[in-house]
């Protein structure tokens, strides 16, 4: 490789970035533009290992350039390229995951990589990082989500050669067992609750509901006739967005305790506005999910002497208690959005009871209306000799009785 005479023109043989490169001099090749070619070759080759070579200012009319043009941008700091990539994304994602993906890359991202070149990121870098961190697997799973979006389109544009992050995999997520609350902690809890907290937190209890679909939920959407609430929305970091999953989006059946806790909640907002819910400090509709849990939430559970448990734990608390009733999984999936009853079965099937006599008791009736439909329900049983029905005196009839296998 360097400068070589090539008919009436002189050569460069260099490699970059691992293409082996062959550019043409329009010069003769005479010993003063050798010696300019060497010395082009050396200047080329030193630019190469200190990361500043540009293809396009060497050789402005090479079409191999071309290949290499975008990858002159591989030199640029990882902080720029995280904040180019934020800005792009800020008019096609929803507000809270913009925030969700600012708060990754100001907070996390740049302060650990800002100031190391694209081309010097590597795998190794990124999980060292990632061993050091103090936060939990799904939050470095989050914050791995802009991170990865910003690599795969500099790696598609031809900055980089290769992605750091196509080796790292999200870290496993450890689901936390439900944590229910009893009739004794529900009935501690609502007791030491002011008057609209009390109900919004009865309604949870008894309805399964989100945080987010809670305090989005209006009056607009309940229907006390067919006795049914609507979800319609989700409240998210300020946000009024749809539910969070397809599924989501459904028609709630009201239990009597449900309903209880409306009744009595119609004479603080009915007239206030859209809103069923509001912050009994303000007065207003919720402005935030977090709000819920102080001073309120925290305060009530500590003066009812119940263990803490974040209010999600509410919604944990339905699904169990209609489990332990006996109601089908199916009905429970579709009152708390579930696409189908595999999760609920999943997360909370260790609260289904055998109901042993309940199910011997359907059995039964059941088995006694398959006997009326024979009209044989009452029917005493005969006296069996060998293989006969003993009738009258001297009377043996063969045995046509129908024999019903158990379930």
């Amino acid at each position: 490789m360097g400068a070589r005479a090539r008919g009436n023109a002189i050569q460069i043989d260099f490699v970059y970035r691992g293409v082996r490169c062959r550019e043409t001099l329009k010069l003769e090749p005479t010993k003063p533009n050798m010696k300019y070619a060497h010395r082009l070759h050396s200047t080329i080759t030193l630019e190469i290992a200190i990361g500043t070579f540009d293809y396009r200012k060497h050789f402005p009319d090479s079409k191999r350039a071309s290949l290499f043009i975008n990858k002159q941008s591989g030199n640029q700091l990882v902080k720029d390229a995280l904040l180019s990539y934020l800005e792009a994304k800020r008019r096609v994602l929803a507000p809270s995951t913009y925030h969700s993906y600012e708060t990754a890359v100001r907070c996390h991202l740049i302060p650990a990589f800002g100031k190391l070149k694209l081309v010097d990121l590597s795998t190794q870098v990124i999980r060292q990082w990632m061993g050091g961190l103090t936060v939990s697997n799904k939050r470095i799973n989050n914050v791995l989500i802009p991170f990865r979006g910003m690599l795969d389109d500099v790696f598609a544009d031809g900055a980089i050669d290769r992605n750091p992050m196509d080796r790292i995999r999200n870290l496993k997520i450890e689901q936390d067992d439900p944590e229910p609350f009893t009739f004794d902690e529900q009935k501690r809890i609502l007791k030491v609750l002011p008057d609209q907290f009390r109900n919004m937190i009865q309604f949870a209890f008894w309805t399964g509901l989100r945080t987010g679909e809670l305090i989005a939920l209006e009056w607009s959407d309940i229907d006390m006739v067919r006795r049914s609430a609507y979800v319609r929305r989700n409240f998210v970091r300020g946000e009024l967005k749809g539910p969070k999953t397809r599924a989501g989006k459904r028609e709630v059946t009201l239990l009597p305790r449900a309903i209880a806790a409306l009744e009595d909640q119609m004479r603080f907002t009915y007239e206030r506005g859209k809103r069923v819910f509001h912050n009994p400090v303000t007065n207003q509709p919720w402005s935030a999910d977090y709000k819920i849990r102080y001073p309120y939430w925290i305060n009530g559970l500590k003066d009812a002497g119940v263990r803490y448990r974040n209010p999600y734990q509410t919604r944990h608390t339905y699904a169990s208690m209609l489990l332990t009733m006996g109601v089908n999984p199916t009905f429970i999936a579709r009152q708390m959005g579930h696409t189908n009853m595999q999760m609920v079965l999943q997360k909370y099937g260790r609260y289904m009871r055998e109901h042993t006599g309940l199910e011997v008791k359907k059995i039964t009736d059941f088995m006694s209306q398959f006997g009326h439909n024979l009209g044989i329900e009452n029917e005493k049983p005969p006296v069996k000799t060998g293989g006969y029905i003993g009738g009258g005196s001297g009377t043996r009839t063969p045995d046509t009785r129908i024999m019903i296998p158990l379930l």
